[in-house]
């Protein structure tokens, strides 16, 4: 019997000891299993490195961040945007962090500063076209480009909303104290986090992130968490509560990885954590 369970393993299957019967292996799993110390330190378990974007258009400068393991397969693509008034710069630590979870990022500057979440959805698939497309080759060899995700803080939150309700096909979305007006989500159909702040007066959760998560319809999947005590600028910093359940969100949904489900359902509770809404992964 263990010598059978070696064989299907080496051939990709994995058996189940209860009934013997073999599961198809996850073939997007990458890394070693998680643990809440593995997520809250200052970086993952892969090695990465940095490429600034050349010859884009749809978006200002850009930085790729990839993981240098070659070993384990091509990795998802996530695309990150800053918010109003808001460089790169603010949230290249966060591109740097998640991809050595085993992602490759793009972090960039909008147009201007000054542009609204619509025009900061479409240049968050112009940046995750260029990475598919057109970035350099020891980027694309590195890539699986069918397993996209789009994240973003304030106005690039509402535009990581928006992006995930116009491209479908994308696998996860993550919002980090969304701003938008106008804006309705009841036809996302792609898994999105919200993550609000509890003291936020810029972005306040009863005017954005709450009727924004209540919009997106259970069938996508979706999660909102509240961060106790917390402002507006929480997306730009290095807060573990947030950065915790946004890397589990992007492994969960992008990477098929069910290891990191305990992060997501049932609800995580604790003093940092004000209010959490989810549905359970189906």
């Amino acid at each position: 019997m263990a010598s059978a369970a070696a064989a299907l393993a080496i051939g990709g299957l994995a058996v189940n000891p209860a009934t013997g019967g073999a599961q198809v292996a996850n073939p997007y799993q990458r890394g070693p299993a998680p643990t809440t110390a593995s997520l809250t330190a200052p970086a993952g378990p892969f090695a990465t490195q940095s490429v600034a974007a050349s010859g884009f258009s749809g978006f200002g400068n850009g930085t790729i961040y990839y993981p240098t393991d070659t070993s384990q397969g091509t990795f998802g693509v996530v695309a990150v945007s800053p918010g109003f008034l808001s460089p790169q710069f603010v949230i290249q630590g966060i591109g740097q962090r998640l991809a050595s979870h085993g992602f490759v990022v793009i972090t960039i500057d909008t147009i201007t500063i000054f542009d609204f979440p619509f025009q900061r959805a479409a240049e968050l698939k112009a940046a995750l076209d260029y990475v598919v497309q057109s970035s350099p080759a020891a980027v694309r060899s590195r890539i699986d480009s069918t397993r996209l995700g789009v994240m973003g803080h304030s106005m690039g939150g509402g535009g990581t909303l928006e992006a995930a309700r116009d491209n479908p096909t994308y696998q996860a979305a993550v919002a980090l104290q969304p701003w938008d007006i106008f804006a309705n989500f009841s036809t996302v159909k792609v898994p999105s986090m919200i993550i609000g702040a509890q003291n936020d007066f810029i972005a306040g959760v009863s005017a954005h992130s709450e009727p924004f998560y209540e919009q997106i319809p259970a069938a996508a999947e979706k999660a909102y968490l509240e961060v106790a005590g917390a402002d507006h600028f929480l997306g730009v910093g290095a807060d573990n509560t947030q950065f915790k359940s946004a890397v589990a969100w992007f492994k969960r949904y992008v990477d098929n990885d069910t290891r990191y489900e305990q992060f997501i359902c049932p609800p995580p509770s604790g003093p940092t954590i004000s209010e959490y809404r989810n549905t359970c992964p189906g």
